[in-house]
């Protein structure tokens, strides 16, 4: 066994538990690690996951491990093996670089792409109920949620969303990069309180934005007198609203909000996210018309330097 793969062993079960990664009982104990791949069963995370048969060749991490197939399938339940062993090799294959250990990132690569697997099918449940609801169409959608309850235990209503009129989003050309996706949608809004309503119902209104991995927004709005309010919401993406944020006050946005939806398509992209993320927010904030006030400095500019 090679040193990285010492380490890595202990690291993950250390994290993981022990017996998340163990040695295969039935290898050739024989063979001697500088001539014979070794063979371990990787325990994957969660109550009813699989457990995998992993083969590391003796130059790893110079070379990737061999998923060889499963050796438990995940909780007797019929195609979660096949699943769970597909999944993981395509979480190896992206997060793989020779030379690097993986098995920690392709654990976790595995777990959210299970989680976000999850997550659709509760989405694609939850419309199927509602659909079937009696009440029927979009009404049927705000029975079956009802209410939400505040912190001293009264009901709080839900809007009507269904007889409430759609806002008037702006957006953004939709950005494609590394399987990712990116859109923006932009509004003109006059409180905290209507940022957030339209917040809302655009998640509720359209399937493809509340599938999204992240739905990234910030506003800036001017008060009576010399009142103003700010915010934004990372929805999981680290920095990312903040960063949206500091575009609005660049480009001297007020009474505006934007809302960025990324869908992740297995490839990550780094810092380059923010580029990405910004550019589409800056084009449907232009779009909206939002662009005027930096337009306007930059012809200031130009007009001082042709002096």
């Amino acid at each position: 066994m090679s040193e990285d793969l010492r380490d890595e062993v202990e690291a993950l079960n250390s994290i993981y538990g022990e017996g998340c990664l163990s040695p295969c009982e039935d290898q050739d104990e024989s063979a001697t690690p500088s001539s014979s791949s070794t063979t371990y069963i990787l325990q994957l995370p969660g109550e009813e996951a699989s457990s995998l048969r992993l083969q590391f060749p003796p130059s790893y991490p110079a070379e990737p491990p061999t998923v060889l197939g499963t050796q438990h399938s995940s909780g007797g339940k019929k195609g979660a093996g096949a699943r769970d062993l597909g999944v993981f090799r395509e979480a190896l294959g992206t997060v793989f670089q020779p030379g690097s250990v993986c098995l920690f990132d392709a654990v976790e690569e595995f777990a959210r792409r299970i989680e976000e697997e999850k997550e659709r099918e509760d989405l694609l449940r939850e419309q199927h109920d509602e659909d079937d609801d009696d009440g029927g169409g979009e009404e049927g959608v705000n029975a079956s949620r009802g209410g939400r309850t505040t912190l001293n235990g009264s009901a709080e209503q839900q809007p009507d969303f269904a007889s409430m009129e759609p806002p008037p989003w702006t957006v953004s050309d939709v950005v494609v990069e590394n399987k990712s996706t990116f859109v923006a949608h932009v509004a003109r809004v006059t409180s905290p309180a209507q940022a957030k309503l339209f917040l809302q119902h655009l998640v509720w209104s359209d399937r493809r934005i509340r599938a999204a991995t992240h739905n990234i927004s910030a506003w800036r709005i001017r008060g009576p007198g010399a009142t103003s309010y700010s915010d934004c919401d990372d929805d999981g993406e680290d920095a990312a609203g903040s960063r949206l944020l500091h575009l609005l006050q660049l480009m001297e946005v007020w009474d505006g909000m934007v809302v960025v939806s990324r869908w992740y398509g297995g490839v990550k992209l780094g810092p380059r996210r923010f580029a990405l993320i910004n550019g589409v927010a800056r084009d449907g904030l232009v779009r909206a018309g939002f662009g005027e006030g930096e337009k306007k400095d930059k012809d200031k500019e130009k007009g001082k330097k042709g002096r």
